[in-house]
């Protein structure tokens, strides 16, 4: 490894995952690049929650305070028949498993750009770019970029998202790692003519969703249409009409406000279409090579905890390189202290799942049923999964 630090590295994905990464590895004394496809940092988004470890991670940030003046403050989330009318409301709490007071929801853009704004100056990021190949020859990985540049680094990880271009480069095509979880989902953003804030509604039938999300006071909602399909919806991703033509299908003849958000969908310009899918692998390292985050164990938005358990992962990857020279044994101790918390965490996707977007008659009957009994609620089982890793001490991690 270098001599003049604990070695050089090269992150790729700059999202949370990878900045978060970055962070860390900064300060523990290696040398960081981080390369990123877009164009520049990616802001807006849906808000996303940070619970359990994650907040110990993000304090030893130094980023609580700066990440908790984003927090959006949901007080409610409001279910509804397949005719509009409400059968009960609840702390999102109740269902996530967070802890009032404690954890946080923040706009995944405002997230972003304070991992950034703690890293950016220490780090170099290389946008529009992205890795085309990799050589690791046992004692270092040489990475050919898509601007034609090529470099050498001790060593590279992918924290480049569910569908991530270094595990297809090192570990082969993502159809072995993927776990379709049955749905598919189309979120935008639409005008709020509802007068909704600091809430949710959630309109359902069976294996059909529609959820219209007002985290703060402004004129912005954000709309998902989630839906059941035994298989992946492959034809649907070769251009967004055809997502926007197989959503619009599903969702043909549905009441409440679903035409209208179909209406909005057809022409919203940030459609994100996807599937509901986790990433299983026996092993997250190969070589010199590691994943964290998404690109190694994505628990789906199901779960609630995809960027909590990617802070984790990140702090716990970096510590571990810091902790000793051999960088097998950092990987195998990486996986070692994260897996069961992993494990739990993914877990969680089908409870979320069948509250969310129930897929039958009967698992939506089982959710109107438990926004009856709030014994019924999933929440009690996200509690114990979020803090189920003791979050180890590394030295210089504060």
């Amino acid at each position: 490894m270098s001599a003049s630090t604990k070695g050089t590295v090269l992150v790729s994905g700059a999202s949370i995952a990878g900045p978060a990464l970055a962070y860390w590895l900064h300060r523990f004394g290696f040398e960081v690049t981080v390369v990123e496809r877009a164009a520049a940092l990616r802001g807006g988004g849906y808000p996303i929650d940070i619970r359990g470890t994650a907040i110990e991670v993000v304090d030893r940030m130094g980023l609580l305070p700066q990440v908790r003046a984003a927090h959006v403050d949901v007080r409610r989330i409001t279910y509804l028949d397949a005719d509009g009318s409400p059968l009960g409301s609840l702390r999102p709490e109740a269902i996530t498993g967070g802890t009032e007071g404690r954890d946080v929801e923040v706009p995944r853009g405002d997230l972003a750009d304070a991992l950034y704004g703690a890293v950016g100056d220490d780090v170099g990021f290389r946008f529009d770019d992205s890795i085309l190949a990799l050589h690791d020859d046992g004692a270092g990985v040489d990475v050919t970029f898509r601007n034609g540049d090529r470099c050498r680094f001790d060593l590279v990880v992918g924290a480049d998202g569910l569908h991530s271009n270094t595990r297809s480069l090192v570990f082969g095509p993502e159809e072995q790692f993927h776990h379709y979880l049955g749905r598919c989902f189309a979120g935008f953003t639409m005008p709020n003519d509802l007068g909704l804030a600091h809430e949710g509604v959630t309109w359902n039938t069976p294996g059909r969703g529609a959820v219209l999300y007002a985290p703060r006071e402004d004129g912005v909602l954000h709309a998902f249409l989630n839906f059941a399909r035994p298989e992946p919806p492959f034809d649907a991703f070769r251009t967004p009409e055809a997502q926007r033509d197989l959503v619009a299908s599903v969702f043909d003849g549905a009441g409440w406000e679903v035409p209208r958000m179909v209406a909005a969908m057809r022409t919203a310009d940030d459609l994100f279409f996807d599937v509901v899918s986790q990433i299983r692998m026996s092993a997250w390292s190969r070589g010199r090579v590691a994943l964290v985050g998404d690109a190694a164990y994505a628990p789906s938005f199901l779960s609630g905890q995809g960027s909590s358990v990617a802070l984790v992962g990140a702090y716990v990857l970096a510590g571990e390189l810091a902790s000793t020279a051999d960088h097998a044994a950092a990987f195998a101790a990486y996986e070692h202290r994260m897996r069961e918390f992993v494990r739990m965490n993914q877990g969680l996707a089908a409870a979320g799942g069948a509250f969310v977007a129930p897929r039958t008659a009967e698992e939506l009957a089982l959710r109107n049923q438990a926004l009856r009994d709030p014994a019924g609620l999933p929440g009690d089982d996200g509690r114990t999964a979020n803090s189920a890793l003791a979050l180890p001490a590394y030295a210089h991690a504060g």
